[in-house]
C-alpha cells in the first residue's frame, strides 16, 4: 500500500458515492489505474464494503444505549449461543467481547426508553446473563466511521 492508495481510502471513507473519475482526479491518477487500485483494495479486504450512513433521528432511533454485560458462563457453547442471540436483534448495531470487568459491550439504538425496556426484556429472555447494565448517551460529541490511516506501516518512508 502506498500514499496514493491511502489518498484513495481517504476519499472513499469520506464519500463512498464518489465516481471513479472523481476519485482519480482527487488522487492525480487517470481513471483506469485508479479503478485497478480500488479493485485491488477490495480484493485484498482493505475495503470491506461501501455503505450509506443514515440519520438515526430521521429514522426514529435517536436514543443510544451502551449495554455492559457480565456473565459467569465463559464456555464456548454459551458464548456462541449468546453471540447468535445478539445477532438477531436489529437494535444492536455494535457488539464486542471485552477485557476487564465487563465481558461484552453492545451499542443499541432505539426510539425511546420504553423501546429499550422492550429490547432488554427480550434479551434476558433469550440468554442467561449475570448482570446487565446500561448507560444512555446524552449527547453525541463525535461520530465517525472513518479509520485513522496514519498508522499504515508500509507508508512510513514514502515521499509525498
Amino acid at each position: 500500500m502506498d500514499k496514493i492508495d491511502l489518498k484513495i481510502l481517504r476519499c472513499i471513507q469520506n464519500d463512498a458515492s464518489l465516481s471513479i473519475s472523481a476519485i482519480a482526479s482527487k488522487v492525480s491518477l487517470s481513471t483506469s489505474p485508479c479503478w485497478n487500485r480500488i479493485q485491488r483494495l477490495e480484493a485484498s479486504g482493505v475495503i470491506r464494503k461501501r455503505v450509506a450512513l443514515l440519520d438515526s433521528r430521521a429514522l426514529n432511533v435517536g436514543v443510544t444505549a451502551f449495554v455492559s454485560v457480565r456473565t459467569s458462563n465463559h464456555n464456548a457453547n454459551w458464548a456462541e449461543s449468546f453471540s447468535e442471540a445478539v445477532q438477531q436483534f436489529p437494535e444492536v448495531v455494535e457488539f464486542y467481547r471485552m477485557s476487564g470487568d465487563v465481558d461484552y459491550l453492545l451499542r443499541v439504538v432505539v426510539p425511546d426508553i420504553a423501546a429499550y425496556d422492550d429490547f432488554y426484556k427480550r434479551l434476558i429472555e433469550e440468554v442467561d446473563l449475570q448482570d446487565v447494565s446500561s448507560s444512555f448517551a446524552m449527547e453525541e460529541l463525535k461520530f465517525t466511521t472513518a479509520l485513522p490511516l496514519d498508522y499504515v506501516s508500509h507508508t512510513d518512508n514514502l515521499p509525498d
